[in-house]
Order: structure tokens, then C-alpha cells, then sequence
């Protein structure tokens, strides 16, 4: 079923990808968390 690969591949690579995007979209939400109170001063609490 799995073709055997030709390169030795330990997962590092894919990892270390991954772990990029990872942080790459925390920063993400963390910018838009705070464009969001900034332009909108109630921003935690609509109520």
C-alpha cells in the first residue's frame, strides 16, 4: 500500500513547516485580536 521512499525522511522537515505555520497563524490571531480593539474600543464585551 505505501511505496517505500528512495530518501531518508525523519519528519524534521514537515515539522519544522509545520511549527511555522503554527506560529505564523497564532501572530495571526493575535494581530487581529488587537486591530479589533483597536477599531472597536468594546470589543471583549459587546454587551
Amino acid at each position: 500500500m505505501t511505496q517505500p521512499d528512495n530518501h531518508e525522511d525523519d519528519g524534521n522537515p514537515k515539522f519544522g513547516r509545520l511549527l511555522i505555520v503554527l506560529i505564523i497563524a497564532v501572530l495571526f490571531c493575535v494581530a487581529l485580536t488587537w486591530v479589533m480593539g483597536a477599531v472597536f474600543p468594546n470589543f471583549p464585551n459587546f454587551s
